[in-house]
């Protein structure tokens, strides 16, 4: 039995993930399309017994409106709780982490990992959605 992290929530769940984007690296290398390391990806979460939607088409929120303003397709949501965002790219840069924050909030989901094949060695970063403070009244 694995003991979760106090500081890292759903640090078990992340691990595991990581672990199988590891794998596909391991196997496959970099130069492949997005989709060709989704697949490989969804192989291994089956592989080691994690529930995940693939591609499904998610409802974008905008501040507190209570209807959808518009929906898009995330690579991954695993376990209803870690949201996964894949990329190919020969680099990762902050411009990869704000969409990723952006996607964090537009699904409210609280934690999410992006995950690049694309270069030499598996890139990865985890990332925790915390409250912002603009959308409080004080």
């Amino acid at each position: 039995m694995e003991i979760e992290d106090p500081e890292y929530k759903y640090s078990d769940l992340t691990h595991n993930i990581i672990g199988c984007a590891m794998s596909v690296h391991s196997y496959l290398g970099n130069g492949f399309q997005e989709v060709i390391y989704q697949r490989a990806l969804a192989y291994e979460l089956n592989a080691v017994g994690l529930n995940f939607q693939r591609e499904i088409e998610v409802e974008i929120f905008y501040k507190d409106m209570p209807n959808p303003i518009g929906i898009r397709r995330a690579d991954f949501i695993i376990e209803k709780k870690v949201l996964v965002e894949l990329k190919a790219l020969s680099e990762i840069d902050e411009v990869h982490w704000a969409q990723t924050l952006n996607y964090l909030r537009a699904y409210r989901i609280e934690i999410g990992l992006l995950i690049n094949f694309g270069e030499k060695s598996l890139n990865f970063k985890r990332f925790v959605l915390s409250p912002n403070p603009k959308l409080f009244k004080s």
